[in-house]
């Protein structure tokens, strides 16, 4: 568009135009990215019947619930003041809650009950290691036990105290969990190299209810319904992930490049998991487009936003190198990524 690039004095060009009207423009591309993913993901969720409710089907023995003598068709409506529609919401709710006393609201035959309760814990072994399908090392959390035994990111685990892996990551994941099992001889390939690794998995706690929740009926007004609270956990979820890489919740090593979008696009499996990641792929685009990076849509609504309180432009050349800067980190933030990307895949 003439005047977006470079500034113009045409009438009718980007530059003349008013600073609502040019961030409605800035605005337009990434928000038919978002709206496009919202809307594939949509579809695909109101085409599913996987939907849980917020009503328990059956109360497990030892847990939380069964102390509070909680019943099959009991509707769980609140836990901590938090709205619960389904299972979603109950596990969100209970990870933020981390094993407290917890204040339940129940429906039960058109009455409102409450309790307190503390969640029944339950220990795992946590190795801090995200492994993909080919058993390679994605990305390893900061201060596990992986990281301080020396395991690195792309390192390949072909054995687990002898026993060869054979490329079969369910069975990583049953070794680890086996009781008794406490430290084991892990076995990786790195740069053609196998290397013997001493590593002890650490236990962290996961705190439950115990209850098992009620599928919808399988109606027009819940595919819509439990479509659309989908659509929106999902939305949230992208910029919940932003929110981490801000917050150092997430490394740049566990980012994907095009490389590595490209990989894991080509394994999906069947058109369901295909059209999933183009929403994904979609949704982030537009959300990331829209970060107050220069070089980036959000950049340049940023400067527009710095325009209207100066009430009067930056200096062409002063905005040119903020955009110059700003394209040279993400250049080679990208190089970067898709050298890791290119390590995973190799």
């Amino acid at each position: 568009m003439e005047g977006e690039e470079e500034r113009s004095e045409n009438e009718g060009s980007f530059s003349k135009a008013s600073i609502p009207k040019r961030i409605a423009i800035v605005v337009a591309g990434a928000t038919v990215n978002i709206v496009f993913g919202l809307l594939v993901y949509f579809i695909l969720m109101s085409t599913s019947t996987t939907y849980v409710t917020n009503e328990i089907s059956s109360v497990l023995d030892g847990y939380a619930a069964q102390e509070i003598e909680l019943q099959q068709n009991d509707k769980i409506v609140e836990l901590d003041g938090r709205k619960i529609k389904n299972k979603y919401d109950l596990n969100k709710a209970m990870e933020k809650n981390n094993g407290q006393e917890v204040q339940i609201k129940i429906e039960r035959n058109g009455e409102t009950l409450n309790y307190n309760v503390k969640p029944t814990e339950v220990k795992n072994k946590s190795t801090g290691m995200y492994i993909d399908q080919n058993c390679k090392i994605l990305s390893i959390e900061k201060g596990s036990s992986a990281e301080k035994q020396g395991i690195k990111t792309n390192d390949q685990i072909v054995k687990i105290n002898g026993e060869n892996i054979n490329g079969d990551v369910n069975k990583i994941l049953e070794i680890i969990q086996q009781k008794g099992l406490n430290t084991m001889l892990i076995t990786v390939k790195r740069n053609n190299q196998e290397i013997n690794i001493e590593l002890t998995p650490e236990y962290k706690s996961s705190y439950y209810l115990g209850v098992n929740l009620k599928q919808a009926e399988d109606t027009f007004i819940n595919h819509i319904i439990y479509g659309g609270i989908e659509t929106k956990e999902f939305a949230l979820s992208i910029v919940d992930n932003l929110k981490m890489i801000f917050t150092g919740g997430v490394s740049i090593d566990q980012m994907m490049g095009p490389v590595g979008i490209s990989e894991v696009v080509a394994k999906t499996n069947g058109l369901k998991e295909f059209i999933y990641m183009m929403a994904l792929i979609s949704l982030s685009l537009g959300v990331t487009n829209l970060l107050p990076i220069p070089a980036l849509d959000g950049g340049k609504i940023l400067i527009l936003i710095i325009e209207a309180i100066r009430r009067k432009p930056l200096k062409e050349k002063t905005e040119i190198n903020i955009q110059l800067i700003g394209f040279s980190i993400l250049i080679a933030l990208s190089l970067y990524i898709t050298y890791n990307d290119i390590l995973r895949i190799f």
